[in-house]
């Protein structure tokens, strides 16, 4: 199953950073001990998500957007090109990001690290669980993770990297 959405937009939807570049295991495990929060309200979930959506409405972005802390939905949104499906992957990136503790797209690449794929071997159905791109783990201070932010409609490295983009600016901290 493909992750994609309209390749026309792949350039305007990430000007930062370069798509064909593929993080390292360490840059991704910095962003997660990068982008943390000193808490997370209602509050937060909702200006977080407002976030997302003010970014994906000024690039077009056909996504899905939703945000969960402790089991509750906070926040969820769905924009003009986005689908069912989309919410069908956010279910899944999420279920791996509250089983491992971390980003969907740094779980798959940890498996990709080792020569193999998620789905052969981590042994968990994948109409469940999907170690793809979009979901990054709400952390607290000295708290841990608490929830997970989620982006689903583009394809997997850009729905990671839209989520990280808009954590930064969020928690006003550069790459």
């Amino acid at each position: 199953m493909t992750h994609k959405s309209n390749p026309s937009h792949s350039q305007e939807l990430t000007p930062k950073f370069h798509p064909e570049l593929t993080p390292s295991l360490e840059e991704l495990e910095q962003q997660e001990r990068r982008l943390v929060f000193r808490q997370f309200t209602h509050d937060d979930a909702w200006a977080l998500g407002s976030l997302l959506v003010g970014m994906a409405r000024e690039r077009q972005a056909p996504v899905a957007i939703d945000i969960h802390r402790a089991g509750q939905q906070l926040f969820h949104a769905a924009l003009p090109g986005s689908a069912p499906d989309n919410d069908a992957w956010i279910e899944r990136k999420r279920r791996v990001v509250e089983r491992y503790g971390s980003a969907s797209y740094l779980v798959g690449a940890r498996f990709r690290a080792k020569g193999t794929t998620f789905e052969e071997s981590s042994r968990l159905d994948p109409d469940t669980y999907a170690a793809h791109g979009g979901s990054f783990p709400i952390t607290v201070e000295g708290v841990g993770v608490i929830g997970a932010v989620t982006v689903s409609g583009l394809p997997q490295l850009q729905d990671h990297r839209f989520v990280v983009e808009a954590l930064e600016e969020f928690l006003g901290k550069d790459r």
